[in-house]
């Protein structure tokens, strides 16, 4: 049977920033600051892009749709399809 280190009642140590560890941290959160800001303008402007293409494809869909309307109600009754 393995043998269980023992534990202690002691606090644990607790990890002190020294002037290049904030400096670390302060370029690491700069860093991650700006790649948010990237990311946050580029799904801007690929939302607004989406947007815009669906909002033109609705349009040509309803052109498409009066076109089709059009030649419907134009062409003479009761002719059938003969081919």
């Amino acid at each position: 049977m393995s043998k269980r280190p023992e534990t202690s009642d002691a606090p644990l140590a607790t990890p002190t920033m020294n002037a290049a560890g904030d400096t670390s941290t302060s370029e690491l959160t700069a860093v991650v600051e700006e790649l948010l800001g990237q990311l946050s303008t580029k799904f801007s402007s690929v939302s607004s892009e989406l947007l815009s293409k669906m909002d033109d494809m609705s349009r040509r869909l309803d052109n498409l749709e009066a076109t089709i309307q059009a030649n419907e109600g134009s062409k003479p009754s009761g002719s059938g399809s003969a081919k």
